[in-house]
């Protein structure tokens, strides 16, 4: 514990193993932070370097499990590590599980702009690219389910169920 100005306490900020910041906070599964001490989900491990197919395939098991927001974080890997011409399609992919992490917290109005951003951004990536399908990434069927998503946060102004709403990245079989 550090003394602040007014000679209270304040936690140290969490560090890693490097002396970078880390919080330490156990999170829930949609990546709420927690009290100290408490039980939380498993947190993805950062700067983890995976192939386009591995990236794919854990954020879509943790799509289906209901923690979008640790699939952002697969993504980011992804979108930090890759070839700088991916960057946009893994940021945007980043994007839309963020986007479906608020919208699951209850956050209507930046649930739906963020799937809205997402959407806008791989269907971008795709024009430019000439890549509807990259590593078996349905764009055209992902950007539909975002859009989708957004006009039932919207409309309801209701929490979603995560794992229910988790998109299919391939675009085959039910949501």
């Amino acid at each position: 514990m550090d003394v602040t100005s007014d000679g209270g306490t304040a936690r140290r900020r969490d560090r890693d193993t490097e002396g970078r910041a880390r919080n330490a906070r156990p999170r829930d599964g949609l990546g709420r932070p927690l009290p100290y001490g408490a039980d939380g989900v498993e947190r993805q491990p950062e700067g983890v370097v995976r192939g386009p197919e591995r990236t794919v395939a854990e954020a879509q098991a943790l799509l289906d499990a209901g923690k979008p927001f640790h699939a952002h974080e697969v993504f980011e890997d992804a979108w930090k590590s890759g070839p700088e011409e991916e960057r946009a399609l893994w940021r945007g992919l980043a994007q839309l599980a963020v986007g479906l992490t608020h919208s699951a917290r209850g956050n209507a109005t930046g649930g739906a702009r963020l799937l809205r951003r997402g959407a806008g951004a791989v269907e971008e990536w795709a024009a430019a690219e000439g890549r509807a399908r990259p590593h078996g990434i349905d764009l055209a069927h992902v950007a539909t389910w975002a859009r989708e998503l957004a006009g039932v946060v919207e409309g309801e102004a209701r929490p979603v169920d995560a794992g229910s709403w988790a998109p299919r990245l391939g675009g085959e079989g039910p949501r």
